[in-house]
């Protein structure tokens, strides 16, 4: 099972705290460092000191770590036309040595499109699927040769589709709840299908999904990698659990329930339940960028048991 982490920067994180949080998610073997791609703070924060942007912060990651994975969890479609983000993208990957990976999603949050002054259109999945096809098509074109593509939203005439990645396949993670688009999308485009916030019984039943659109639609199921997304607060006793719970405005209960949460033991077992759905990596979100200690006792005494 391959640990990830997974930051949410639009809470309230600056360059330099993705930047300390990314080092240690190097230095103490997790596999990835993953971040959202939002512009507005959600809940009771304020979010300062304000946002940072996704591909910008990676491509300042990318030069400042050499192992660890890079990417995101999900990528707005609404944010980038996608000509310009697979520019974006190829050019992050050559600048990590090819460490890149790219979360693509529909972008849901209407307030923050408002703030920013971003279009929010009313038809978002159609608009993705184009998406989709022009970025995975621009880097698949063949140096030398052009790429075209003529949709309902988007209009590529006499492409050179360049830059090229520095990897031969930039992996792309499609992800949601969604029971019939979704997967059909995923089985079509991704290498990777992730759920996030799932219970084991709702991801078992998404990876089903997922699966059978797989192989409707002639490819093996196996060929996608299965993830889930989750919440992370693990405390070495209740009190130390407690603490890292009230910290990020939770309930130490319900995030055992709803999330990755407990003592060591607690989230191994857990961890063990996702396992058995299919599930072979998974995101922690981590909430508290300041507090590393718990991405050191995650390290030492979670992931240990799963190698």
């Amino acid at each position: 099972m391959d640990l990830r982490i997974f930051t949410e920067p639009q809470q309230g994180a600056t360059y330099e705290t993705l930047l300390t949080v990314a080092k240690a998610t190097e230095d103490l073997g997790f596999d990835a460092f993953f971040r959202s791609d939002h512009y507005l703070s959600m809940g009771d924060g304020d979010g300062l000191p304000g946002p940072t942007d996704a591909w910008i912060t990676l491509a300042g990651l990318a030069r400042e770590t050499s192992r660890v994975r890079l990417g995101t969890l999900m990528t707005a479609g609404t944010f980038r036309l996608p000509g310009v983000l697979a520019i974006q993208v190829a050019q992050v990957d050559q600048m990590s040595g090819g460490r890149v990976e790219l979360g693509l999603g529909a972008g849901w949050f209407e307030q923050e499109h408002t703030a920013y002054g971003i279009p929010f259109p009313k038809e978002k999945f159609g608009r993705l699927e184009e998406q989709l096809d022009i970025v995975t098509g621009l880097w698949a074109t063949r140096t030398g040769e052009t790429f075209d593509f003529h949709g309902a939203y988007y209009d590529l005439t006499d492409s050179p589709a360049l830059p090229k990645p520095a990897q031969a396949k930039i992996p792309v993670l499609i992800g949601g709840h969604g029971a019939t688009r979704t997967p059909r999308l995923a089985a079509r485009y991704a290498d990777e299908f992730n759920i996030p916030f799932a219970s084991v019984e709702d991801s078992a039943r998404q990876f089903g999904r997922v699966r059978a659109a797989a192989e409707q639609a002639g490819r093996a199921a196996d060929d996608l990698v299965y993830s889930a997304a989750l919440v992370a607060c693990v405390g070495k006793d209740d009190r130390e659990l407690a603490r890292r719970a009230a910290a990020i405005g939770r309930e130490a209960d319900e995030l055992k329930a709803n999330g990755l949460a407990g003592s060591p033991a607690e989230v191994v077992d857990k961890i063990g339940r996702y396992a058995e759905t299919g599930a072979s990596r998974l995101y922690l979100q981590i909430l508290d960028l300041d507090d590393l200690d718990h991405l050191e006792l995650i390290s030492a005494e979670v992931q240990s048991q799963l190698t």
